[in-house]
């Protein structure tokens, strides 16, 4: 596969020394890179859970959007979370984002996460 078959999707509000991309189309599948709820102005996840929850799927979201897809061309997630006691606070956001059916998903306990964040979300979505 030639590299002129991908698009290398990034953010504009995202730093430029990042050594990685938001997301990979290829063809008219998306990779999408890792991604936590990180308040723009501390740098962090925030303290309230609610507020990084949302930060989190508005920013994946974003990612999909600039590739022309939307959360439900979602065929694959995996999130990471240092709390698994907050599984049930996660699921209750994440089904207010679909309208169809779930992708396939993992669910993982994790050590630390960067910025001190509870939930790193990852994922795989093909344009339907």
């Amino acid at each position: 596969m030639s590299a002129q078959s991908r698009r290398y999707i990034n953010l504009p509000n995202r730093p430029p020394d990042l050594p990685f991309s938001d997301g990979v189309l290829v063809g008219d599948t998306l990779y999408l890179s890792g991604r936590i709820g990180i308040d723009p102005v501390t740098g962090l996840a925030p303290e309230s859970v609610d507020a990084e929850l949302t930060l989190l799927f508005d920013g994946f979201q974003a990612v999909l959007r600039e590739a022309g897809l939307t959360m439900d061309d979602l065929v694959w997630v995996q999130v990471y979370c240092p709390d698994v006691s907050l599984w049930e606070r996660f699921n209750a956001t994440y089904v207010k984002f679909f309208s169809r059916e779930f992708p396939a998903r993992a669910f993982l306990g994790s050590g630390p996460l960067l910025k001190n964040g509870r939930f790193e979300m990852l994922g795989i979505a093909v344009k339907s």
